[in-house]
């Protein structure tokens, strides 16, 4: 179920990514700004992508690719609270 869950939503958080960035052209005039939580949803979805080539053409299975899994989702946890509510930038609510 894992595998699955991550196959479905790599595309949609890729999508999501490219979405923003094409968002944020038309309302600041650049794609990528660097910004904390545009770089750390970028290293999430790094992370998922090398999940999905190891477990799909490396064959990995059972603890390592548990592992990886809980690393990702820990980027998951980075990206919504500490750049949030910890980091200052323009996606987060830090200096609120």
């Amino acid at each position: 179920i894992a595998f699955r869950s991550v196959a479905i939503g790599f595309p949609l958080l890729a999508l999501g990514i490219a979405l923003g960035a094409y968002w944020g052209n038309t309302a600041w005039g650049r794609y990528w700004g660097w910004d904390p939580k545009e770089t750390s949803a970028l290293v999430t979805w790094l992370i998922y992508g090398v999940y999905l080539h190891l477990r799909g053409l490396r064959g990995w299975r059972g603890a390592r690719s548990a592992v990886l899994l809980v690393a990702a989702y820990g980027a998951v946890l980075f990206t919504y609270f500490a750049v949030n509510l910890v980091v200052a930038g323009l996606h987060s609510y830090a200096g609120v």
